[in-house]
């Protein structure tokens, strides 16, 4: 069977509090970058942070990783790509690649990964009932 690739793309505006003196992004920056294509991601295909809490789940960050490439500098437009992939565990883990706007060369990538818990900070083994529902809706499972 063919795995189905989930992926949304957004495009960057790089502001000028996101960079240093050098007009180059601060590192801290790429986090919030990484943010932006989940809630991105979550708006295009019905995973937002809202509906877990509705469904009674939180899920953190656990483990986040960026690798640089090339710098981004302010006044760039990168696009970043989020990349769902698919695990049997109960948890999100998403691969991120930002490209530069004219030459589409790769300028920083990553991953993430998140976890479920429930509403008393408990982490949550399983996968919850509407992750599976929404494993099954996107032909994941």
């Amino acid at each position: 069977m063919e795995e189905k690739v989930l992926k949304t793309s957004k495009t960057l505006d790089i502001r000028f509090s996101e960079v240093d003196s050098m007009k180059v992004v601060w590192h801290g920056a790429y986090m919030l970058y990484f943010e932006d294509a989940r809630e991105a991601f979550g708006q295009e295909y019905g995973l937002e942070y809202m509906r877990m809490a509705d469904e009674g789940y939180y899920a953190p960050l656990v483990d986040l990783q960026f690798h640089y490439r090339k710098p981004i500098l302010y006044g760039m437009h990168p696009r970043i790509d989020i990349i769902y992939r698919p695990t049997e565990a109960a948890k999100i883990v998403f691969d991120y690649e930002i490209h530069d706007p004219e030459t589409d060369e790769l300028m920083a990538s990553g991953q993430s990964v998140q976890v479920f818990m429930d509403m008393n900070y408990q982490l949550v083994w399983a996968n919850p009932d509407f992750y599976l529902a929404w494993k099954k809706k996107w032909n994941l499972i």
